[in-house]
């Protein structure tokens, strides 16, 4: 394989619609996606999560609207936060223009539950009216019985392309597909087939991809190989996890493909029987206090001298950890050797210190 099959592909080209202020396809960078896990009902706990989400650096969220006290709460939420809010709708026509009454910035739904066309035509009609875009949502366990005994990833992508037609059939342009199944493969099948035959932007997402672990690892194949291929507009990492840990992971694998550079990069080592410091601790301190910051900016934690002179000289900060004395080091060269158990406060204090001189440069 020559090196230049390694590239990822450019970006398919795709029609552009906005989510309030946010831009999902056309030229718009790749955006992170995740969906609150508090009841909806519960304005504080909601708000509370937003916040967090917003800080880790999430573009768009998405809450739960099963009843019509969530929805009413829904326009309290975004009146709050001030936020364009997306509303996942299934089952209920009423609940969809109540969360439009309520401020929704772009509606949900599945065809799996939602099949009443005569109902998407007036939806339609109504989002149309207002510029609020609509994400068809087909998900595997929850098609259209008429779909089956096909095969799978063929289902789905009928699924979503005959829902988006018949909202465009109203004159509805600003759709979005989501097509998601728990199986990687056919996740992966079913995007590529609508990426084929039409221009709408593409939510990509492996759904019930499984706890921390097994879901990072899950999804980081199914949405990295699309990506890679310049399928896909906008990601959500779905975890059996804290939203944020989905925010952060999706920021991860956005960086790790070069398609965001406004975060950080942490480079930490892997730890051996030469470590003398708290790799993973501070790691995971550097990541916390960062998870702001909008420029991108390369930190190396390294365990031990071996490895981490070197690797520190490829990075904007890092540190290179030692029994007793440690080093600090920017823009690849030492600047302090302080003592090993006062390294983090002292990174730290340098670590902000590069954050508000960028800052105040920028």
């Amino acid at each position: 394989m020559r090196m230049k099959d390694l590239d990822i592909q450019k970006r398919r080209l795709t029609r552009k619609v906005r989510v309030g202020r946010i831009g999902i396809g056309g030229d718009s960078p790749v955006t992170v996606q995740s969906m609150l896990n508090a009841s909806t009902k519960d304005v504080e706990s909601c708000v509370r999560q937003i916040e967090e989400l917003k800080d880790a650096g999430c573009d768009l969220i998405r809450l739960a609207v099963p009843d019509e006290d969530s929805a009413r709460a829904f326009g309290e939420i975004a009146r709050r936060t001030g936020l364009p809010l997306i509303a996942d709708i299934h089952y209920s026509y009423k609940l969809a223009h109540l969360a439009l009454d309520n401020g929704a910035k772009k509606i949900r739904m599945n065809p799996g539950n939602m099949r009443d066309f005569a109902e998407i035509k007036e939806l339609a009609r109504r989002m149309a009216d207002a510029g609020v875009p609509v994400r068809v949502g087909v998900n595997g366990g929850s098609l259209d019985p008429k779909f089956e005994g096909k095969e799978e990833s063929e289902a789905l992508a009928e699924s979503a392309l005959e829902c988006a037609n018949a909202f465009e059939s109203c004159g509805m342009r600003d759709i979005v597909l989501a097509i998601k199944a728990s199986d990687v493969n056919t996740m992966i099948r079913a995007n590529r087939r609508v990426a084929a035959v039409c221009d709408y932007p593409l939510h990509l997402g492996v759904t019930e991809a499984g706890t921390l672990r097994s879901g990072l690892v899950k999804s980081a194949l199914g949405i990295g190989v699309l990506l890679r291929d310049g399928i896909g507009d906008t990601v959500r990492i779905s975890l059996s996890a804290p939203p944020v840990e989905e925010v952060l992971a999706g920021k991860t694998l956005l960086r790790t493909l070069g398609l965001r550079k406004d975060s950080v990069e942490v480079v930490s080592c892997p730890t051996c029987a030469r470590t003398e410091i708290d790799v993973e601790g501070l790691a995971r301190a550097v990541e916390r206090a960062t998870a702001h910051v909008r420029f991108p900016l390369k930190v190396a934690v390294m365990g031990c001298p071996l490895n981490g002179i070197g690797e520190g000289k490829h990075a904007d900060l890092g540190i290179a950890g030692g029994k007793d004395r440690s080093v600090i080091m920017r823009n690849g060269e030492i600047v302090a050797t302080v003592p090993t158990e006062t390294l983090m406060p002292h990174f730290m204090a340098m670590l902000d210190d590069h954050i508000a001189e960028y800052s105040k440069n920028h």
